[in-house]
Order: C-alpha cells, then structure tokens, then sequence
C-alpha cells in the first residue's frame, strides 16, 4: 500500500510540471515560452498529460467517494473528488469545444498534494508497525515433529494440533502446546518479558516462539497458526491500532458535517460570484477552492496518526493497548492501584532468615552453598550468594543430584548433605520434626522455607523471598512526578505490606484484602472521584481490572488478562505502569494539538478561499495553492503525530532486571511457597 501510494504521487508529480509550465501559471507568472510539443495547443497538450493522473493517480478518490455516497456518508474523499473532478470536467469541455480558460493544473497539482499528504501518513502506519512485524519475526519458521516414530522437519505452518514435536536444547517452541515428556527450563523472555527459565515437566503449557535451554522436550501442539499466544499479541496491537478512540469518532463526525458545509459552502460561493457579476470561469475557480480548502483531511488525521504512533511505541517497550479507548483513559488517570505479588515483586529471590541448629553457622552456610553451587536454579544461586556475602568457605561438592520438586543430594568434604522440603527428608530419612515448627512460621508469612540436613540430621532452615524488583522504587517516583497517587492492594498481613509500602515510598496501602473484595476497594476510590488505573496479574485481579477506570494486566500469557483488562504489559515491569500512562497522556496531548490545528486551519483558510477579502484587498487563493495548504496541513499533523516518538519515558530496565509472571505462583524448588511473598530485607 505504501509503494502504491508513492507511485500514484510520484506519477502525478512528474506529469504535473509540464502541465504547470503550459498552462497560464506556466506562461504569464513563470514566463515559460518553450512552444508545446508537436504543435498541439497548451490545453490539448495538458489534457493529454493529465489522463494518468486522472484515471491512474486520482482514480481512488473518485472510488473512495463512490464508497462513501453507496454507504450514505461524507468524508473527504468526496470532497477531494469533487474539486479534482470539477476542475478537471470543466477544463475537458472547455478543451473539446475550441478552448479557453481551463484548469488542469489545479486538478494535477491538488491529486498530488493530496497524494503526498495520504503517502506521509502511510508512512507514519507503517512506522508505527514495526514492533508487530517484531513479534512475528519471533516465530521460528521450521519445527521437527515425529510422524510415524521418525523425526521429519517440517515448516511451521504445516504443524497441526495434535501434532508431537520434538524440541531440542537451545531450539525454539514451533507452537503453544503440552509437553508430554521430557524436563527442561523454557526462557519465555521474548514472549512474556519472564527473565527467569521457567520449569517444564509433562503436563506443562509451553509457548510457541520461546527457547528451550537445557533438556528435550517432546511437546504436543494445541494452538497454530493465529489461536497461539503470540499471534494473539499480534492482533492485540493491530486492533489498538485499527481502533478509534472517542475523541477520533468525534472528529469522524466534525469531518461528516464539515464536507457538507464544504458541498453547500462551495455551491454559495459559485452562485454569488455569478450574482455579483463574475466570470463564470472567476466564480467556479472560487468554488473549487472552497471545496478543497475545507478538505477535513488533516482532521481525518489528527487523532489516528497519533494513535498509530503511540500503540507502536507502547508495544516497542512491551506496553499493548487493546484499543484506542485504553489510550485516551490512561491520559486522565490520577490514582493507580498496584497488586503486590508479581507486581511490585520480581522472581529473583534472596535469603531473608538463616537459622543453623546445633551447627556452626558459617560451616554449614559453607556446605549447603557447595551443594547448591551445582545447581542452576534461582533458589540455588540466591543461597551461594548469601553464602560468598557471609564470607562462608567455598567447597567443592560431589555425586550432586537434583530431585525436581524436593530439592538437592550431593556429598561434601565426606558430609551427605541435604536441602529441601519434608518431601525430600522423608524421602531420605531424615527426621526434621526439630525445624517443622519454625520452618512453618516462615512458610506462612510468604517465605520459601528450605531443610538443610547433615548426614541424616535436619541442622538448619534457610528462609528465602521473592526480592523487590528493581524498578518498583523507580516506578513509584515516576507515577508521583505525574502527580498520580499510588495505592497498593494486597491480601498479605498488614506488617509486610507495610514494610514494602514504606520502602517503595506507596502513598496509601490496603492490606489483609481478599481477591472478591479488591473491586469494591476500587469503586470506592472512585465514588471519592478518582480515575482509577488497576495493576494486576489478571486472574484473581480480574473483577478489579474490570471495575477500574483502566484495568493493567500483568503479563502477557493467560487469556483472563487479555480479556479483562485493557493494556497489557508483556514484561511484568511496574515502570511499565507510568510508561503506559505518560504514552497515554502524550498521545492525547498530540490529538488534541491536531485537532486544534486542523480546525483553526479551516476556520481562517475558508473565508480567504471564498474570496471575501478579494474585493477589498485583492487577496485570494488559487485551487494549486489551496491544494498545497490543505496537504501542507495534513504534512504538519502526521509529522506533528510522529514527534510522539521522541516522547520521554522512564529509562528502560537493564535486559534481564524484569521478571514478569502470566500468574502469582512462585516458582518452588524444595520449599513451601506461599502465592503472596513478601519483601525480601536480608
């Protein structure tokens, strides 16, 4: 469509010189002498020029205002339509029956100008589609299925549901589906923004466009084509994109009555020319200006092009609008209600309690940090870190072995040691009645609580949780430089809510709340008289997100949040939370600057186009001028709407410092993990 439209402007450009040069503009103002070629007459000569530019460049405005007459509406199609064909049909006649003066150039030169005007914005929705040809890009293009017990590589498009796909260390996910054997960490970063590998056993939902790293996977295709998550992606952006906001609808209907003004306005124009005495050629040349002056093109504009541009530059940080309406709320949102769980939370966790029993402390940080040192899971590599942080020895382990779901084996310096949950000490023998009671107590307040046995004696706890993410600090302070008030909503105890609140700088925290009660907590706040904005993960949230004024899901991966919410953020950043708003308050600010300049461009350009300062001050517009204002004030909005671009938003976080959940659930590796973590203060 770009390239079309390019070469419909370019064809229209090039044939529109030569008619200028022979026409009366060409001869009288630019005193161009050369004699027409083949000794044809200028007008003759300029009609014949101006046949592709008529049936070629310009046809689709007379089938556009063909469209919207069949549909009983008005746009500027018609309007366009109607002064390149009126120029253009008279200057015909005239040209058939002996010559005079006649109008090609303004009917070539107004199709190119609005040509140029339509290619700019073209431009700008293409500009602004680059992150969804991203996303698609994502996809692998080749997958390898096991058809009759042999592996046969296939294109992905061939993959159908049902399909057993075999996906190999370091391949990607051809499509969504079910393993259905295997163990491995699937990195969904370049889907949901999850910067931590996440489990994979039979019975786990995968992601297609995700990256398998350690083991093989045999995975059954549910979704293809366009059912699979990030198609869905895909086609969220492009319906934001396609959407009108109600302040585009708005326009839509300033646009309707404005081309009728324009029709009725322009017929005025041409019998009260006639009336008082002018030249039938004076007044319909007056009329055709009228016509095209008052072309709403720049207000068919002003608000699309801006949103084209803000859903792009959202979905380029991870932010997806689900429609126009989500961008236009965000503008007037002063209150944001924040979950905390997988909100202001990250899935790095940190050891927050290290109770030894009857053990020395830093011998026995040593040894769990040796057998821990083998593994590469986040619980593993949280408690090495708490280890080299103490100062505890560095020992080397053997015969390490990892128990999915329970925890770790190995032998240090002739020591069996032992960390996970009572699973695993039952499993191993191991009495661990000493530490029940305490590793409870830090289990029901969030904690990930994991046994450290010693040769077949429970001697110790480590107490791990989910960490702040680094960007929540950074978050808040961005919402309070907005001026926007931030709550956090939490179902925790009143104290760990409290400490977090304290931490991050959150203006008023709810504490103690449960899921079926969070909307009433949001209508309150709205009956106070806030806009209010709900961050959520979109599941137990979904009522909430539903109620607010605009509904955030955390995460891009459960369908709840698609459905419910109204902007989805594909990396579970809370800095993602102001971005979205600041590209909702700059967007509207942009339609809002359009839209003032495309009527102030009418309300001054039509009096002077009908010529009512003619008579006193000799001032008037010709139909090429008018055609180079009128697309001139469609050039300023769309480039007006691009600047967008440049928009300050909140730094990016350092690649990997996110990490976003589809859900609350906490990933657990031989402790008890409750769905609501606390902050992590070690």
């Amino acid at each position: 469509m770009v390239r079309d439209m390019r070469n419909r402007f370019l064809v229209a450009a090039i044939l529109s010189i030569p008619i200028v040069l022979w026409s009366p503009i060409g001869r009288d103002v630019f005193g161009f002498s050369v004699p027409t070629p083949f000794g044809l007459r200028d007008d003759v000569f300029s009609l014949i020029l101006s046949l592709p530019v008529i049936f070629y460049s310009a046809w689709i405005f007379f089938d556009g205002a063909y469209r919207a007459l069949k549909a009983r509406t008005l746009d500027m199609m018609v309007l366009v339509a109607v002064g390149i064909g009126a120029g253009w049909v008279y200057s015909v006649v005239i040209t058939l029956t002996g010559g005079g003066e006649v109008f090609y150039e303004a009917a070539t030169v107004l199709a190119a100008f609005v040509l140029l005007g339509h290619w700019v914005e073209m431009r700008a929705r293409g500009g602004a589609n680059d992150a969804i040809r991203t996303l698609l890009e994502l996809a692998p293009p080749r997958a390898v299925v096991i058809r009759d017990g042999e592996s046969v590589e296939v294109s992905t498009s061939e993959v159908v549901p049902g399909d057993l796909m075999l996906v190999r260390p370091g391949a990607k996910v051809p499509t969504d589906g079910v393993v259905e054997d295997g163990d491995s960490e699937i990195d969904e970063s370049m889907v949901t923004g999850e910067s931590l590998p996440v489990v994979k056993q039979p019975g786990s939902e995968v992601i297609g466009a995700t990256v398998n790293t350690t083991g093989t996977l045999r995975v059954r295709a549910t979704k293809v084509g366009a059912d699979t998550a990030l198609a869905q992606i895909v086609a969220l952006v492009q319906e934001a994109q396609n959407s009108k906001a109600p302040g585009q609808r708005l326009a839509d209907r300033a646009a309707f009555w404005l081309v009728l003004v324009a029709l009725i306005g322009g017929t005025l124009v041409f019998v009260v020319w006639l009336l008082v005495g002018a030249t039938f050629q004076s007044a319909l040349l007056f009329a055709i200006t009228v016509v095209v002056i008052t072309c709403p093109d720049a207000l068919g504009l002003a608000t699309p092009t801006a949103i084209m541009v803000g859903t792009g530059l959202g979905a380029k940080r991870g932010v997806l609008f689900k429609n126009a309406s989500a961008i236009e709320s965000g503008a007037s949102i002063d209150t944001v209600v924040l979950d905390k769980t997988g909100t202001l939370t990250r899935g790095e966790p940190e050891v927050t309690d290290y109770i030894p029993i009857g053990y020395d402390k830093l011998e026995l940080l040593a040894l769990a940090a040796a057998a821990e040192r083998e593994s590469e899971h986040p619980l593993a590599k949280a408690i090495v870190a708490y280890a080299e942080q103490r100062g505890a020895r560095k020992l080397s382990a053997e015969s390490f072995r990892n128990i999915t779901g329970q925890g770790a084996v190995s032998t240090v310096e002739g020591h069996r040691v032992l960390l996970g949950n009572t699973r695993l000490m039952d499993a191993e023998g191991v009495d661990s009645s000493a530490v029940s009671a305490e590793q409870q107590a830090l289990a029901s307040t969030g904690r990930t609580a994991i046994i450290v046995a010693v040769d077949g004696t429970a001697v110790g706890i480590i107490a791990l949780a989910d960490a702040a993410r680094e960007t929540a600090a950074a978050a808040i302070t961005a919402m309070h430089e907005m001026g926007i008030e931030v709550v956090m909503l939490t179902g925790d105890n009143a104290p760990t809510a409290a400490r977090i609140g304290q931490q991050l700088g959150i203006d008023t925290i709810i504490a103690e709340v449960l899921p079926e009660d969070k909307s009433a907590k949001i209508a309150e706040l709205q009956r106070a008289g806030k806009k209010v904005a709900m961050v959520g993960d979109g599941v137990n949230d979904a009522p909430a997100l539903a109620q607010a004024d605009l509904g955030i899901a955390i995460g891009a991966g459960t369908d709840v949040a698609i459905e419910t919410a109204d902007v989805v953020l594909m990396r579970s950043d809370p800095l993602d939370v102001p971005i979205a708003l600041r590209i909702g308050k700059g967007t509207v600010r942009k339609m809002r600057q359009n839209l003032g300049w495309a009527i102030g461009y009418n309300a001054v350009a039509l009096p002077i186009a009908a010529g009512v300062f003619y008579p006193a001050f000799g001032i008037m517009l010709s139909p090429e001028i008018a055609a180079i204002s009128m697309s001139g004030s469609s050039v300023i909005v769309a480039v007006n709407a691009l600047l967008l671009k440049r928009l300050r938003l909140p730094a990016a976080p350092p690649t990997g410092s996110a990490a976003p959940r589809p859900g609350p659930a906490t990933q657990s590796r031989g402790g008890t993990v409750s769905e609501s973590m606390p902050e992590a203060n070690s």
